[in-house]
């Protein structure tokens, strides 16, 4: 079933699961049918008497809980069509994802793995309306390394709670629980864990940082290599997130999951069905108080299990620069930090990634996104009030392919004014 959002009309509904959804092709008939509306579309597309709101007036929208405005694409100038056309593309990108196999990926399981999973699906945004959206946007699965997105954006909280103060801090001069005490890892820096330059040696919840033995990694182990200093190579090893992870749960004192929703979910009016799920044998004594460590991702199970509309919300937030509404909830100039060319290397931020370096050729090289495994990925284009977030689909280059179509299907440019 596809359902539409009909012609220049504004409203709320409530988000029920399984729909198919995809408000997008309004032909002249439809708008007829519809109570001759077509007559409000006759106008140029790149027309600005066609558009009723400012930018200012849309950019301030955000979701209440348990609502989402939609809007029709030619709301905002956008080919119908050619979306839908996009859409139908994206669709047929289905993942070949098997939890049966990950172990086979990834090596020896240290957490729970759903049973089954959606099927591709993804929602698409523009201004914070949602302007086409397909498949089960509403199953909390897991979305593997986007989740260490999320660590980055804790790591903001931990800033501005004054838990640090800085991100060039060394970690050891706070957390001393004997992860930092070699001359080695007493070198590494907030920054150096979210760039993932930090380097650090050890082992946690029976994963050594070196990645090596197919037991325990299954086709993902390494080769042996001589460890680098600190900020020097770039390495991605959820390892060593997995320390960036516990060393923020030394300094809260309190679950991160719990932050996490307190600080942020909460406020932005998610769901109840998102859960960071902590791997079986991830509990630590903090002060004398038993707690769960939580993971960056899902490569050896648990992880954080999340909705693709709980995503869009979470995309929302950064793509504002950590305001909801009139709220500050994460701090503008350490959201501007992550989505910045960090360390040495020049496509990732601080557990972002970037476009600078040409990833997706159509789109702007400030867009950024989150990524993860099977495929996940929340893409933000702020220049154009455009998020994208697309769950189970195939990766690689079809990522690229999409937001090439989408932005085809964007208004040009307006010319400037003498």
């Amino acid at each position: 079933m596809v359902r539409y959002a009909g012609g220049m009309s504004d409203f709320t509904q409530p988000l029920r699961g399984g729909w198919v959804r995809a408000w997008l092709v309004l032909s002249a008939a439809a708008l007829l049918a519809a109570g001759g509306c077509a007559s409000q579309h006759s106008a140029p597309r790149d027309s600005r008497a066609q558009f009723s709101r400012t930018l200012a007036e849309t950019r301030a929208y955000v979701p209440p809980k348990g609502s989402w405005q939609r809007r029709a694409p030619e709301d905002f100038g956008i080919d119908a069509t050619k979306l839908a056309e996009a859409v139908a593309w994206a669709r047929q990108q289905e993942s070949t994802w098997d939890f049966a196999k990950q172990e086979e990926i990834f090596g020896r399981k240290l957490g729970p793995l759903p049973a089954s999973r959606a099927s591709n699906n993804g929602v698409i945004l523009k201004d914070g309306y949602i302007i086409a959206e397909w498949g089960d946007i509403e199953a909390a699965d897991p979305t593997y390394s986007v989740a260490k997105s999320y660590l980055s954006t804790i790591l903001g909280l931990t800033l501005d709670a004054g838990l640090i103060g800085s991100i060039d801090e060394k970690v050891g001069e706070r957390v001393q629980d004997g992860g930092f005490a070699s001359a080695h890892n007493a070198q590494v820096t907030w920054r150096h864990f979210a760039t993932m330059t930090s380097e650090w040696e050890g082992s946690m919840f029976g994963k050594d940082s070196t990645l090596q033995g197919a037991h325990e990694h299954g086709k993902s182990a390494i080769e042996p290599r001589a460890v680098r200093a600190p900020g020097t190579f770039f390495e991605y090893n959820d390892v060593r997130i997995n320390r960036f992870s516990l060393s923020m749960l030394r300094l809260w004192k309190q679950p991160l999951p719990e932050v996490w929703r307190e600080r942020v979910m909460d406020p932005i009016g998610a769901s109840a069905t998102w859960r960071w799920i902590p791997y079986d044998h991830a509990t630590v004594n903090i002060d004398g108080t038993p707690m769960p460590s939580i993971s960056g991702g899902t490569r050896w199970g648990g992880g954080l299990w999340i909705s693709t509309l709980d995503h869009a919300r979470f995309a929302l937030l950064v793509s504002r620069s950590g305001a909801w509404g009139d709220r500050q909830l994460v701090s503008r100039a350490y959201l501007a930090e992550a989505v910045r060319p960090q360390g040495v290397k020049k496509d990732y931020g601080l557990l972002w990634w970037l476009n600078t370096e040409n990833r997706w050729p159509a789109a702007g090289r400030e867009t950024f996104s989150a990524q993860g495994a099977g495929d996940h990925s929340l893409w933000i284009d702020r220049a154009r009030g455009l998020l994208v977030v697309w769950r189970w689909h195939t990766g690689g280059d079809t990522q690229a392919e999409l937001y090439k179509r989408i932005i085809e299907a964007m208004p040009a440019p307006a010319a400037a004014e003498n």
